[in-house]
């Protein structure tokens, strides 16, 4: 079976990552295809809103480190990198349903989605810090304009665990849903959204995005300083240590 599983309902283009042995951990074909998915579901006039949810009570544990340490340099052809810019240039909302762990990009893809929810299960994590690394996705930006620059500076270099209670007072999301509500209540919301005007709904989304520019640059510089950081000592002792766990 596919670890990145689409549907397409009434409008919203359902995307689901589907590795539950490994936590949901994204690997560099998972990148590839869920950007595919996106990029198709840009241009299918049938599909107006975008819905990210995990299979089997998880979201994503985050990258699959032994794989993303073996797929090269972070330049535009890399996966991850593609991903990141297609989030970036979305026309059309996105939304969110955690469940369980939203770890790394688990976490940082939510900074770019447009209505996130989660159940009393989900743990976020910005553990990059940790690994000797630095935030991406922007997040580096993003966090300190949504929950403000100390509480971001504690959650990107304390770099623990908070759970949805603490993330939707910190406005990273919308609210906290009881579980088995929460992908019925998620789609529904999408589909609020797929009934909008889609011209308007796009036009809006794109004021309320206003600093994009401002956005991709600092996604850049991060790479930059990600990719010089993934080669020093430091960090390569971090990944050895994790990898043995």
């Amino acid at each position: 079976m596919s670890q990145i599983q689409v549907k397409d309902d009434q409008g919203v283009r359902i995307i689901s990552f589907n590795r539950p042995e490994k936590r949901n951990a994204f690997n560099l074909k998972m990148y590839q295809q869920v950007t595919e998915y996106l990029i198709q579901g840009e241009a299918d006039n049938d599909i107006r809103t975008f819905m990210l949810r995990g299979e089997d009570n998880c979201f994503t544990s985050g990258n699959d480190i032994a794989d993303f340490l073996a797929s090269g340099e972070l330049n535009d052809t890399h996966p991850t990198v593609q991903f990141l810019h297609c989030l970036l240039n979305l026309k059309k909302p996105i939304v969110a349903a955690v469940s369980g762990a939203a770890v790394g990009i688990g976490t940082t893809m939510l900074l770019h989605c447009d209505l996130v929810y989660a159940d009393n299960s989900a743990k976020f994590q910005l553990p990059f810090v940790n690994l000797a690394l630095v935030p991406e996705a922007a997040s580096s930006l993003l966090l300190p304009l949504i929950v403000g620059q100390q509480k971001a500076a504690e959650l990107i270099l304390l770099a623990e665990s908070f759970n949805a209670e603490t993330a939707c007072e910190l406005n990273i999301i919308n609210n906290v849903i009881e579980q088995s509500e929460l992908d019925t209540f998620v789609l529904s919301q999408a589909k609020k959204l797929a009934a909008q005007p889609p011209l308007a709904l796009q036009a809006s989304k794109k004021l309320l995005r206003y600093n994009q520019a401002e956005v991709k640059a600092q996604m850049l510089a991060e790479l930059e300083v990600f990719g010089e950081r993934l080669k020093s000592d430091e960090a390569k002792a971090r990944f050895q240590a994790f990898l043995k766990r």
